[in-house]
Parts: structure tokens; sequence; C-alpha cells
């Protein structure tokens, strides 16, 4: 008689490895995004994009003629480091934008 025995614990690990490698394929195919992709990558409307976000030069942005494509890796280490910003200056993103915003006048006008 065959007895199999299975480790519950490693085949767990095996499948979330196999998980995360073919979401890492995944994800490469989609290397830029348009405007339309991008406002439902960040699930927020084109004129907050255009507010916080677009003319940042970090933000991984580029225009051919009259479309915006996003660099979808730039795009989320932009977003990373966003979030954290934010939640290390209390969590506002519309606070923060603001003091931003005038620490860039002041050195402006320094």
């Amino acid at each position: 008689m065959i007895q199999v025995s299975i480790d519950e614990k490693a085949l767990e690990e095996l499948y979330l490895q196999k998980v995360e490698e073919r979401l890492n394929q995944l994800e490469s195919h989609l290397f830029y995004m348009n405007s339309k992709q991008l406002q439902n990558y960040m699930n927020v409307s084109w004129s907050t994009i255009e507010k916080h976000f677009l003319y940042d030069e970090k933000f991984g942005a580029i225009r051919l003629g009259s479309r915006w494509l996003f660099n979808k890796k730039i795009v989320d280490e932009y977003l990373e480091n966003h979030y954290w910003q934010v939640r290390q200056n209390g969590g506002d993103m519309l606070s923060w934008k603001e003091v931003k915003d005038g620490k860039r006048r002041e050195n402006l006008q320094s």
C-alpha cells in the first residue's frame, strides 16, 4: 500500500510563490498606461490626477501628441513614496500639498 503525506505549509508557500511569479509576469505586460487606465488604476478622477500628480516631473507622465502615457513602474514608485510622505505629515493629502507648495514658494522667493 502506498501512503502519501502532504506538508500543507510547504504546499501553501509553493502556491503563493507561483501566484506571485504569475502576477509579476502579468504586471510586466502592462508597461504604459493611458489616462483612462491610470484613472481606473488609481481609482480617482482625471481632474484629481491633473491637480495633484500630473505636472510633478517625478510622476512618470509623458505626452504623445494629444495623449498622456504613464510608466506604470514609475507611477507605482511615485505613489508609494507619496503615500509615506503624506502619512508622515498628518495623513491629509490636501494639507500636505498646501505645506509642500508653500515651502516651494518660500524657496523660490529666497
